[in-house]
């Protein structure tokens, strides 16, 4: 390989320890303090833009629970400082016991809060 055909370098990004943190794993509550589950996915549209993300819901240690997926807009991130903290969703424990449960390679139903939701597109 010449110099000429050499890859460009990678861009790099640096962000702040305090500045952002993963979801995956992150315990969710209501915005009534309500155990509403964790987030064990995210889904994103076929053009990588964040749409969902999936939460563990009910149960007692993995046992009865299911997962429900929840529109990203109706969650909220602003109190996460470590790891402890939790993110707050904007819906009731009670709407959301009442969604459908997410499973994979069916149509995925998104419970949002009102009016947040707009319908996936089809890409040709």
């Amino acid at each position: 390989m010449t110099p000429k055909d050499a890859a460009p370098p990678p861009s790099v990004t640096i962000i702040g320890a305090s500045e952002a943190h993963g979801v995956l794993g992150r315990d969710v509550r209501s915005a009534a303090g309500e155990d509403m589950g964790r987030i064990v996915d995210v889904i994103v549209d076929r053009t990588g833009h964040v749409r969902a993300a999936a939460i563990d819901f009910g149960g007692f240690l993995g046992v009865g629970s299911r997962k429900i997926v929840v529109d990203w807009n109706a969650l909220r991130f602003g109190k996460i400082a470590n790891k402890k903290d939790s993110i707050t969703l904007e819906l009731t424990k009670a709407q959301v016991a009442a969604a459908p449960e997410y499973k994979e390679d069916t149509p995925i139903v998104v419970l949002g809060a009102s009016g947040s939701l707009q319908p996936l597109q089809a890409i040709q």
